[in-house]
């Protein structure tokens, strides 16, 4: 980052137009000042000036400066490559999308703040000071770029060491081995990597600590992780200072590769790997204060793999002219903002047969994109034998939860179990285990509460999410003091909805600490709508009505399109028994997001209870057509049917839904219920059959199978 002048402007501000959905931007110069032309937060033209560049290669953002302090980026940046490479050219960060004035992502909104979304990591010493009050910034930096203190904290006592010549000079003191630094990333100090003879790979040859400290702080800026305390320490966990986002559905793939469509934090990615697992940290193959590789191309990874072996024709199965390197077949790149090539860092072992099983993407067919991913699996197990290896083993137990398979539970009970799995699906595992938890995988998430990484702790917390009160507090009141800041306030939360008079005494203390600790995390980001309705859930749990309120209006003044903020106020006020107010508060965010299922299921519930089914069953309707890969709108979209005495279309809305979620233990019991009440026992006792092959030990169900196999075998 830097002040725009004209050493850092690399784009062509010399009266140059860019075209995007009939809007026509310009960029040009006028008394020393870089401005674009362009539209504005109310959607009409407007001039703004540039204040500060963004990046270098491949390319360059620009900040505009408003006047409440806020920095906002275009979305229209400069592509810094060379002309005969594509570039020296205006291009639009989201080609093939309209992103209008009135989108979250349009460049005067939210999403493309500076002094939320990047400054942190593009900037040392951030303070972002935001007043809630007066919905102002007035953000601050030690440094306005990336500075030393960026990856080694505060250097005061460094300096001090540095001045105070008797530490250093002429033998320096033993006991100062620290150089006043908070943290000394040693962790390479003393380690080989001998290369083994009979694997041709090397081998640490000193076991790597649990908490990895540079990567720890590599991930501060490498991570998909929102920050919830500015005191950042290197060296600890990241957990302390950021949620850290595990192997989600909305960023990963089944099998843990990172989505196109999601800018590629390596953090997760790294965390998954083998090189990882092994004791490889980032600066065994980057120089780094450069972030440049250590050896330039495939040699890096040469370093420890035997080049006899692994650069030889029998390891590569390709003609030497055509021999893809390690990284083409181990780190497949992906393309973000437009022409930005990035590279997976999980180092995956190419599994076309799990693109076959799985749909996900693999080496092979990026570059045969002309053959199938059959073709390719036949010829992995042609060259290596049918046995496939790699450390990501897990892509089936997250695929059967995604399509709500019957072994979901099972399996992701198994990987949560696995301690050679890496600590990052443990986590996510345990978190998609939370609509499954019962009596017989409760072990797992006790387990996960006493695991020495803190995203499987936090993973643990998550499944603890559906248990019943009486159980979470004897499982989750210990990491009320947990160490690491993320597991305390995560267990704070998970613990809001146990009233104080329910809690035992020597734990109240503990608890109000980390609830305290929760409430500052929230009011850290009180700029961010996501921030402002946790805080209010949080407070709602704690019976603090007004302050949850307020709370959520807050959120939707910051984003009316924030849906969450619209739902769960209209809970509130159905708790408060001010449903007509709810229905108020649904309508306004419909007006903003028409396209969003959850308001109009949330506003079909409503009307519902305020005595309006027919309006009721259309909201829900609305709900299941816009997302019908959701079973709950379809379910509760079914009952309402059912209720209002329409049985042949629940029954139909029900087994539309069911072969989308053939698992889903709502739509199998209505189907069973709504086809008993029908007088139609054979079907029933099918739907029956197939939820207790889901819930072997519901001895309630197991009777009701007997009930209706009597009546399916009785003459008509």
């Amino acid at each position: 980052m830097a002040h725009a002048t004209d050493k850092t402007v690399l784009g062509d501000f010399n009266d140059k137009s860019f075209d995007y959905f009939g809007l026509r931007s310009r960029f040009f110069r006028k008394d020393g000042k870089f401005l674009v032309e362009t539209d504005g937060p109310d959607g009409k033209p407007a001039v703004f000036e540039v204040k500060y560049t963004f990046g270098i290669d491949p390319l360059q953002q620009y900040l505009v400066e408003f006047s409440d302090g806020r920095l906002q980026a275009l979305s229209i940046a400069w592509d810094s490559r060379p002309a005969d490479k594509g570039g020296q050219r205006w291009f639009h960060l989201s080609p093939n999308e309209e992103i209008r004035h009135d989108d979250v992502l349009h460049w005067t909104k939210l999403n493309q703040n500076w002094n939320f979304m990047c400054a942190e990591c593009h900037s040392t010493g951030l303070r972002k000071n935001y007043d809630a009050n007066t919905d102002r910034f007035a953000t601050t930096s030690a440094e306005i770029s990336v500075g030393c203190e960026t990856c080694h904290g505060q250097g005061s006592r460094h300096a001090a060491w540095a001045r105070d010549q008797r530490s250093w000079w002429p033998f320096g003191k033993r006991e100062d081995s620290s150089k006043g630094l908070l943290v000394r990333f040693d962790e390479r100090r003393d380690v080989a990597w001998p290369i083994d003879a009979q694997t041709g790979s090397a081998r640490r040859s000193v076991a790597p600590a649990t908490l990895r400290k540079e990567v720890e702080t590599c991930g501060l800026c490498h991570a998909r992780r929102a920050a919830f305390h500015e005191d950042w320490v290197p060296g600890q966990w990241l957990s302390q200072t950021h949620l850290v986002e595990p192997l989600a559905r909305t960023t990963y793939h089944a099998d843990g590769q990172i989505r196109d469509a999601e800018e590629p934090y390596n953090y997760t990615p790294f965390k998954q790997g083998k090189m990882f697992a092994a004791g490889v940290t980032c600066s065994d193959c980057h120089e780094p204060h450069s972030g440049k590789l250590k050896i330039s191309g495939e040699g890096v990874c040469l370093q420890c793999h035997a080049p006899e072996k692994y650069a030889d024709a029998k390891h590569r199965h390709h003609a030497a002219d055509a021999a893809p390197t390690c990284i083409s077949c181990h780190m497949q790149a992906r393309t973000y903002m437009v022409i930005d090539p990035r590279h997976d860092h999980a180092f995956r072992v190419p599994r076309p047969d799990l693109s076959v099983a799985l749909g996900t993407p693999n080496a092979c067919n990026d570059c045969h994109r002309d053959k199938p991913a059959a073709w390719a699996a036949k010829a992995i197990e042609e060259w290596f034998g049918p046995t496939r290896k790699g450390l990501q083993t897990y892509g089936a137990a997250f695929h059967a939860a995604r399509s709500d398979r019957t072994d979901a539970a099972a399996l992701l009970a198994v990987l949560a179990a696995d301690g050679n799995a890496p600590a990052v699906a443990r986590a996510a595992a345990l978190g998609e285990l939370a609509p499954y938890v019962s009596t017989r995988n409760i072990g797992e998430a006790r387990r996960g509460l006493a695991d020495p990484d803190p995203m499987v702790r936090i993973g643990a917390l998550d499944m603890l999410e559906n248990a019943s009160a009486a159980e979470i507090w004897p499982l989750a009141s210990p990491l009320l003091s947990d160490p690491v800041r993320g597991v305390r306030i995560r267990a704070a939360a998970l613990l809001a909805s146990v009233p104080t008079a329910s809690q035992p005494p020597a734990d109240r203390a503990r608890f109000d600490q980390a609830a305290a600790e929760f409430v500052a995390a929230q009011r850290a980001n009180a700029e961010r709508p996501e921030a402002r309705t946790s805080l209010g859930n949080f407070l709602a749990q704690r019976g603090q009505t007004a302050d949850a309120e307020a709370e959520y209006k807050g959120a939707l003044k910051l984003s009316p399109q924030y849906t969450a903020a619209a739902i769960n106020l209209a809970d509130l006020y159905r708790q408060l028994g001010r449903d007509s107010d709810g229905e108020a508060i649904l309508r306004a965010a419909l007006a903003a997001s028409p396209r969003d299922a959850a308001p109009h299921h949330t506003l079909g519930l409503t009307l519902t209870r305020l005595k309006r089914s027919d309006d009721a069953l259309a909201e829900l309707q609305k709900a299941v057509e816009l997302e019908p890969d959701r079973s709950r709108y379809a379910y509760v979209y079914a009952v309402a049917l059912h209720s209002a005495g329409r049985r042949d279309e629940a029954i139909t809305v029900l087994n539309e839904a069911l072969k989308r979620h053939p698992s889903d233990r709502d739509i199998l019991s209505a189907l069973v219920s709504f086809n008993r009440l029908a007088g139609n026992a054979s079907s029933a006792l099918i739907y029956a059959e197939r939820l207790a092959a889901i819930t072997p030990d519901d001895r309630n169900l197991a009777a009701l199978i007997g009930e209706l196999r009597r009546q399916a075998d009785k003459p008509n």
